[in-house]
């Protein structure tokens, strides 16, 4: 028998309507914070774990009462979203540098 999970308070963000398997939820729509939101294949690199990444991996995070927009590499370095710098920071000779 599974646990019942008690209900989360909603994101601070407008949401539409979707069809969704059959039944009908709510989507949020989350505006991008910074001016030209990269494609879901485009590279970042992570400026706390020194890595690239394609911006389709991030997670997002329930940490201390928020919903929080990471790194990939979150669990390791603690990067945000704040910390996503082009691809083009990182190092050519750090082997780390490498996805």
């Amino acid at each position: 028998m599974s646990p019942k999970m008690e209900p989360r308070k909603k994101l601070p963000f407008p949401t539409r309507t979707v069809e969704a398997g059959g039944r009908t939820v709510e989507e949020y729509v989350i505006p991008y914070v910074f001016k030209g939101v990269p494609a879901l294949d485009e590279e970042r690199y992570d400026l706390h774990e020194g890595r690239l990444f394609k911006v389709k991996e991030f997670r997002v995070v329930w940490e201390d009462g928020f919903n929080y927009l990471m790194s990939p590499y979150y669990v390791s370095s603690g990067g945000s979203v704040i910390d996503w710098m082009p691809a083009d920071w990182a190092d050519p000779g750090d082997e780390d540098a490498e996805a």
